[in-house]
């Protein structure tokens, strides 16, 4: 089992290029990537989404990737040559169309030309190393290896939490399972010493039985009892789990604490009053831990 929340990074470098990368994620309900990178890497964004995606499956996830060229591939000068060469072209037949006899030195003008920004750019070279993709994916899988490891760290601590949140919930079903029996024997006494009180010491056992039955009936919560035994065991089931299982989780609790208050609407004893806000209690603070599960 693992968290949504974790932190990874990692710095690889080859002979031209190196790359840090940091990554972190926190919890959402479906995978969100956001990438924040240099623009010589737009071309590659799909194949980073797919290394991403291919570990991590829920969660907003945001990524910083800051690149450094090493050596001579670092900056490229781009230089207007089409515009100097037309700018040279109109100088030279304006000077031939209106002053015929001054001279006009090409060589001169274009070293001035060159020293303007409207004529040369300096920019980060172009990516065309062919072995740059596959440099690039092992930087990455590195670094959502890392941010994997402490979202699973994080993922053990909140399973403890969780067992301990179970724990607390299985012992309150227990003993909801055995105050129900002596709730039964006594609610049968009661109801046996109001007919006797009504009706004398005469008393019809097969009558006493039905009408026992029948009341009985109508608060009986073996069924949601023995649902929330079965639903504690696929708890325990999914906390085992190592694939994501945070949305099974949370269909589960759901599923719990439509019995929970099906028994506190059955049931009228204040002890069992009192054991369903426990449940209502402890489910929502299972509720709380398993938003931030993968």
């Amino acid at each position: 089992m693992k968290s949504m929340t974790g932190f990874g990074k990692k710095t690889i470098q080859n002979e031209n290029y190196q790359l840090d990368i940091e990554v972190k994620s926190v919890n959402q309900r479906f995978l969100d990537i956001q990438l924040r990178m240099p623009k010589e890497l737009s071309a590659y964004e799909l194949v980073i989404r797919q290394v991403i995606k291919r570990t991590l499956k829920r969660g907003r996830v945001e990524v910083y990737v800051n690149l450094q060229k090493i050596g001579n591939n670092q900056k490229e000068v781009r230089v207007q040559w089409d515009l100097i060469d037309q700018l040279l072209t109109s100088v030279d037949q304006h000077l031939k169309e209106n002053y015929p006899e001054a001279t006009f030195d090409a060589g001169d003008t274009v070293n001035h030309l060159l020293k303007q920004n409207d004529f040369v750019e300096i920019v980060e070279a172009e990516i065309v190393d062919q072995t740059f993709e596959p440099f690039l994916v092992q930087a990455f899988e590195a670094a959502i290896a890392s941010l994997d490891q402490s979202r699973v760290q994080e993922g053990t601590q909140i399973k403890q939490v969780l067992l301990d949140y179970v724990a607390v919930l299985t012992q309150s079903i227990q003993e909801l399972q055995a105050f129900v029996g002596v709730f039964e024997q006594e609610y049968r006494q009661r109801f046996e010493a109001k007919l006797n009180e009504w009706l004398g010491s005469q008393v019809d056992e097969t009558r006493l039985l039905t009408e026992m039955a029948i009341l009985l009936e109508k608060g009986d919560i073996h069924e949601e009892l023995d649902r929330l035994d079965i639903h504690i065991d696929k708890l325990h089931q999914l906390l085992d789990e190592t694939e994501p299982v945070g949305r099974e989780l949370d269909f589960l609790i759901q599923e719990m604490n439509r019995e929970v208050n099906t028994i506190g609407s059955k049931s009228s004893p204040i002890e069992i009053k009192n054991s369903v806000v426990q449940m209502k209690t402890t489910l929502e603070k299972i509720r709380e831990q398993i938003q931030n599960v993968e």
